[in-house]
């Protein structure tokens, strides 16, 4: 009978609503710390604490975990258990620590505060860790497992711990159509003149219009 009532209050506790165009699960926490650009969809167990932006039609997975000042960029996809660390303990003091039970905390002002930004259409496996002060480049795919510590440069497919390219998705001119076409920012309307784009083989092709 016991496992019955916590089955029925965790099916309850864990519903899923719609708030302001984003699909939020109700097992994640620190959603008042991010800014939603809409179309998102937040499932459960996700964790957000510092300053947080994610981008228009961006999906996370379950369990991932966000802290820092982080910006995400539009219509990207990040797997499961995938962790963005922007902040880290002190590395040049007597401590690393920086909990409660020491000083009542004070010392959780010399943490090292860094940044995260993430391009869009950026593919983040499962188990992905990411920390520092790290810049992700539009179209980069990050293997799952991987662990980054360094800029990625757009369109690259970078695995490793820690992350190393492997290649480039596309040759320099493919890269460069895409850019300056910048499709994350159409609106619907202008994405259905070009829908054939997204629909092409673009291995060995010296360019997106061919």
């Amino acid at each position: 009978m016991r496992k019955f009532i916590k089955k029925v209050l965790l099916y309850f506790l864990n519903t899923v609503e719609k708030r302001e165009n984003v699909i939020v699960s109700g097992f994640s926490s620190g959603l008042q710390n991010v800014i939603f650009e809409g179309k998102n969809v937040v499932p459960e167990g996700c964790n957000f604490s510092g300053k947080i932006k994610i981008g228009y039609a961006t999906t996370l997975g379950s369990n991932n975990l966000l802290g820092g000042i982080i910006s995400i960029g539009k219509y990207c996809q990040l797997g499961v258990d995938v962790a963005i660390h922007a902040t880290n303990h002190p590395l040049s003091y007597m401590s690393t620590y920086i909990n409660q039970n020491l000083f009542q905390g004070e010392l959780k002002q010399l943490k090292q505060e860094n940044k995260i930004s993430i391009g869009h259409d950026v593919w983040i496996g499962h188990g992905v860790i990411i920390v520092g002060n790290v810049t992700i480049g539009n179209g980069a795919i990050l293997a799952a497992g991987s662990v980054v510590t360094k800029d990625i440069l757009p369109y690259a497919i970078v695995a490793g711990v820690p992350a190393k390219e492997i290649r480039k998705r596309f040759s320099d001119k493919v890269i460069n159509e895409i850019e300056t076409l910048k499709w994350w920012g159409k609106s619907e309307a202008e994405l259905e003149e070009i829908k054939l784009l997204f629909f092409k083989d673009f291995t060995n092709k010296h360019s997106i219009y061919d």
